[in-house]
């Protein structure tokens, strides 16, 4: 942790929880809580639109200005599984606690069927999610000061470790958390 007003920022691929997660982490820490998708579809429109008529470049710049504006509120904040391909946001990241959530496959086909999720058209959801995955995990886990896997149990037992790594007198990362390997 670099400053107590430093954001606890959860990273991680599509449908690993970082939505459903931070806001409940936010409410038991009681802090505010952003979620960057939201406010990128907030004040531009749907993510799949934006994909289609502009493209994923434009997407991600808009994506970038939600980060800077996420992180500077502090709080938790939920970043979009590939706002860490952005060098800006992953040197901003050295400045907060960055909480990597992970998930297995078998889970996440359940969570991303049927959504509509750009990056995952055009083949099957579950092979492209594998293959982003792959691509960012090295990125993820370099960033990462926790990990907390959702794949088991309820979201709230993730929750819980989250808030007990992330309170003031326990802010020491663990070197691992439960359910890594």
């Amino acid at each position: 942790m670099t400053s107590p007003s430093s954001a606890v920022v959860l990273i991680g691929p599509m449908g690993a929880g970082k939505t459903s997660v931070g806001k409940r982490v936010a409410r038991a820490l009681e802090l505010p809580f952003f979620d960057t998708d939201a406010a990128v579809v907030r004040a531009h429109g749907p993510i799949e639109r934006l994909f289609a008529e502009h493209g994923e470049a434009h997407f991600r710049a808009l994506e970038r200005e939600a980060v800077t504006e996420g992180l500077a509120g502090g709080g938790v904040v939920s970043l979009g599984g590939g706002a860490v391909l952005d060098a800006d946001t992953r040197a901003d990241l050295a400045h907060h606690r960055v909480v990597l959530l992970t998930v297995a496959p078998r889970v996440v086909a359940h969570r991303v069927r049927g959504s509509s999720r750009p990056l995952l058209d055009g083949e099957d959801p579950l092979t492209r999610w594998t293959r982003i995955y792959e691509e960012r995990r090295p990125i993820y886990e370099q960033l990462a000061d926790a990990t907390f896997d959702t794949s088991n149990g309820p979201l709230q037992n993730v929750v819980e470790r989250i808030v007990a790594w992330a309170r003031p007198e326990h802010a020491t990362p663990p070197a691992q958390s439960e359910g890594e390997s």
